[in-house]
């Protein structure tokens, strides 16, 4: 798939504000520092489409980016960082609840999860929240290049186990550096919009 065109074409805060073209939409979900801004822009081969904080926690609306025309990619705010303030955290909390649960042109959720560490709590609970909507799930385990050749297999095992991966769901190893995992990523957002 070649990507010409990409654009942000809204910054939600409720249902009302979503885009209304029926598009499929692929989401980003994770962890406040897990690379979701640099898996965005890898992913549509742009530099400052998404922007790269230093300091997690930026994103604090549901932000529609429009590929070609084709479909969205939905980045929504990272879950576990501590500096944000329990209202917002509950506030941000329900506009994702909202969006996973009644958004009929979710096609398939990118679960972001750093492969040099051990998932989190957040991350199992997010993933297991996920399969009680029965919603279909890819991994996507980030930083793939920062961890050792044999440390790998230990932190795979590691992963499975922690989230207890369903039949159906997979998992890619990604690297905004390497770029590794970006044509498997294009690949399933092709044989999905084309169902």
């Amino acid at each position: 798939m070649k990507i010409d065109n990409v654009s942000l074409v809204v910054s939600a805060v409720r249902r009302s504000q979503y885009p209304d073209d029926e598009l499929p939409e692929f989401i980003l979900l994770g962890r406040s520092n897990v690379g979701k801004s640099s898996f965005l822009n890898v992913l549509v081969n742009r530099k400052n489409l998404a922007r790269i904080s230093s300091k997690p926690g930026k994103t604090s609306t549901i932000n529609f980016f429009n590929v070609d025309n084709k479909f969205y990619l939905v980045d929504v705010p990272g879950y576990g960082y501590a500096d944000t303030s329990k209202e917002e955290v509950r506030k941000f909390g329900l506009m994702v609840e909202e969006y996973l649960e009644k958004r009929q042109e979710l096609k398939r959720v990118f679960l972001l999860i750093d492969f040099r560490h051990a998932p989190t709590n957040d991350d199992k609970l997010m993933y297991d929240y996920l399969k009680y909507y029965q919603i279909p799930v890819t991994i996507v385990a980030t930083k793939y290049d920062k961890v050792s050749s044999r440390e790998k297999d230990k932190n795979l095992k590691s992963l499975k186990n922690t989230l207890d991966i369903v039949v159906g769901d997979n998992i890619v190893y990604f690297s905004s550096v390497s770029k590794i995992g970006r044509d498997e990523i294009i690949k399933i957002i092709e044989e999905m919009i084309e169902e």
